[in-house]
């Protein structure tokens, strides 16, 4: 590497410190619209707060847009030495010019290989030290412990429901109470996530960090599966799965920030989506597991009955032991040590997940700017409150919601807990239910893998409203085939092709960006609060799902059920066209801009763009282009 310019004071004297420089950088530069509509031309900028007050809180772009190199540079240097990186000092003057756009490499301070490197970001996207896979693998597999604990009950309920006296067959004294019962018990984690688990994502977060609270959520699933394999009766297995719920619920809010945090905004959404990727695998794991144990007889002692469905509960902890293992050598959230003050540990963990110092320094010093001014965005107010109470956490919880929320209605985990009832009802054999509910799950773990290259090319929103049509449209088809006559060889057939191919709609759709969403769309200061809010909504609706469909199986009766949630796509597509913003491509601080805008301008944009599109590619009307919503837009959109 070539030799390195030597420091210099700051412009207009002496060293002085970071805070100074920046509030003096914050006077000189320009503000407001004047340098919105300088960086994204007049023709082409959309005010985002429509003739609203412009703050702070609305409108947090890069604020080291418009400050001179020289000044970067010494803020850079100033920054070291505070934090106690002195010996790093080039390092961060390099990356805080790099900072202001990460793009550009004809810097003064960069020699030829520091070009490079930023080059390769671009270039090879899928480049990063082997450190930061590690962490996606220790992520992948917490997902896979959450797949397991979900699909495990899927074989088990054929066998420890009538074992316990809950028998759900029509016609037999007491179906519909035990259908309730049966309900209940299945979704008795989910309702635990949404009271309990989720909610203590931002206090134990708090204490023991993101790789620890990942630990303690598979402990907590390690025991949970246990417990539920030693069970004497249906109230002591409600007991254990509600226990379950807290690891279930800690894990879910808890993994997908930790991974979102420590990956690099290009591939973002493809490393954080591998939580929906491998909870498909874990739900793939718990159909295997009902399949292999399913002959499994109880021991000629006498001692133990119902063998087969306590080793299917009990094989979830395989997973979680594998996460217990490695969280310990897992570097933590650079984000999460920033806000405890430790910038020496958060540089060391980010040396470890970027390849050189510069990009460390770089991403280092870029966080704590924009958590900067997050913090002064803040009132002060507990997070709980500063969630509802400002406008662009309202609009990030709103969007959060609305994908959280469809994910249950959208009728996959029906399909993914009930699948073996389903299939039986279709007229399916005992055996064969679990051998197509293998396929099942094969097919939604297999089927996510596009994902991994479109959820970053062309966007979260454009995933989903091509996915729910699609999936409204096979849940049509898979009510109607019920109508079949059973002894047709057509029904069963139709019935399985309309629940595969409703799974093939889902897995790389609505499947994993849900939870990419969430997990990037709160700020900093609110962020474990907004993680747990958006995952109590998920798993709320998913208890609600799992608690209602015996029943809703037999007074809809098949057709009506699949009917019901076929509408639900249908309200799930009108829902993310007006209300839920694109969040490709920026970092998870930019995304503040993005969700300044008011929901209803956000609404008339997105109407007016439908109308947009249908003259311009049906009615092949030429127009002109449509100015963008928002001042990333270039970064972030596909645009009509």
């Amino acid at each position: 590497m070539s030799t390195n310019p030597a420091p210099h004071n700051p412009p207009g004297g002496q060293a002085s410190s970071f805070a100074a420089m920046k509030e003096q950088a914050a006077r000189e530069k320009p503000t407001g619209s004047d340098e919105k509509r300088e960086l994204a031309g007049d023709d082409s900028y959309v005010d985002s707060s429509a003739g609203a007050k412009e703050t702070r809180a609305n409108a947090l772009d890069n604020p080291l847009t418009g400050i001179s190199l020289d000044r970067l540079e010494a803020m850079g240097r100033a920054f070291a030495r505070e934090k106690g990186l002195g010996e790093f000092e080039l390092e961060f003057a390099k990356g805080a010019q790099a900072a202001q756009d990460a793009t550009v490499t004809d810097l003064p301070l960069l020699d030829e290989e520091d070009r490079e490197v930023i080059r390769r970001e671009v270039t090879h996207k899928w480049s990063h030290p082997k450190t930061l896979y590690f962490v996606v693998v220790a992520c992948s597999m917490a997902a896979a412990t959450q797949g397991m604990d979900e699909s495990v009950t899927n074989g088990a309920n054929l066998f420890w429901a009538p074992q316990f006296g809950l028998i759900t067959a029509k016609g037999t004294p007491g179906a519909s109470k035990n259908q309730w019962l049966l309900g209940l018990t299945a979704g008795a984690p989910y309702l635990c996530c949404a009271v309990l688990g989720c909610w203590l994502t931002s206090p134990v977060n708090k204490v023991m960090g993101r790789r620890y609270a990942m630990a303690l959520a598979a402990a907590i699933s390690f025991i949970g599966c246990i417990w539920s394999a030693c069970v004497n009766s249906w109230q002591h297995l409600l007991g254990a799965r509600f226990f379950l719920g807290i690891g279930v619920g800690l894990g879910s809010a808890t993994v997908p920030v930790f991974a979102a945090e420590t990956a690099p905004p290009l591939i973002r959404g493809a490393l954080v989506m591998q939580w929906q990727v491998w909870t498909a695998f874990g739900i793939m794991l718990g159909t295997v597991s009902g399949l292999a144990f399913y002959h499994v007889p109880d021991p000629a002692s006498g001692n133990i009955t119902g063998l087969n469905w306590r080793i299917m509960l009990g094989s979830a902890i395989f997973p979680s032991i594998f996460v217990m293992a490695f969280a310990p050598f897992l570097p933590e959230s650079p984000r999460w040590l920033i806000g405890r003050g430790r910038y020496v540990d958060a540089f060391n963990s980010l040396c470890r997940l970027r390849h050189t110092r510069l990009q460390a320094a770089r991403d280092l010093f870029f966080i704590h700017v924009l958590l900067e001014e997050e913090a002064a965005v803040a009132t002060g107010r507990s997070p709980l409150v500063e969630l509802f109470a400002v406008a662009r956490n309202r609009r990030a919880a709103l969007a959060s919601g609305i994908v959280m929320f469809m994910q249950q209605f959208c009728g996959i985990n029906v399909i993914a807990y009930y699948s073996s009832t389903i299939f039986r009802e279709a007229g399916f054999s005992e055996i064969s239910a679990l051998g197509a509910t293998l396929g099942f799950g094969a097919l939604n773990w297999v089927s996510a893998a596009p994902a991994l290259f479109t959820i970053d090319s062309y966007g979260r929103r454009v995933l989903l409203l091509w996915g729910f049509p699609l999936m409204a449209i096979f849940l049509l088809l898979t009510g109607v085939a019920f109508l079949i006559p059973k002894e047709s060889t057509a029904h069963i057939a139709v019935v399985a092709l309309g629940i595969y191919l409703h799974c093939i709609a889902y897995s790389p759709t609505e499947g994993p960006v849900p939870f990419t969403y969430s997990s990037e769309a709160f700020p900093f200061y609110v962020r474990d609060v907004g993680m747990s809010f958006a995952t109590a909504t998920t798993w709320c609706f998913n208890f609600i799902v799992a608690l209602t469909f015996p029943r809703l199986l037999d007074a809809f009766t098949p057709t009506g059920a699949f009917l019901w949630y076929s509408g639900w796509c249908w309200i799930g597509a009108v829902l993310v066209l007006f209300f839920v913003p694109e969040t490709r491509n920026l970092t998870l601080e930019e995304l503040d801009q993005v969700f300044s805008v008011p929901t209803m301008r956000h609404a008339k944009y997105q109407l007016s763009g439908t109308l947009y599109a249908f003259r311009k590619y049906i009615l092949r009307q030429h127009l002109p282009p449509r100015q963008p919503l928002y001042l990333w837009e270039d970064k972030m959109a596909v645009r009509y």
